[in-house]
């Protein structure tokens, strides 16, 4: 299990990247801040970086406005 947001758990299985996550929770936002245990992980990362199980990872998405 990982928490995400510190709200939701989410089921963690073996192998579970950042972008698999983000597709599982139909996260599309074309700007999002995703840290892993407090470590920022880029986006050029996200097909690579395993997500742990008991995890903590925060998922922000950021928006413009005016």
């Amino acid at each position: 299990m990982i928490r995400v947001n510190n709200r939701d758990e989410v089921d963690w299985r073996e192998g579970l990247t950042v972008s698999v996550l983000l597709d599982r929770l139909g996260y599309t936002y074309p700007h999002i801040v995703v840290t892993v245990d407090g470590q920022v992980v880029y986006e050029e990362e996200y097909d690579r970086r395993v997500i742990p199980d008991g995890a903590n990872v925060r998922l922000i998405h950021l928006i413009a406005g005016g």
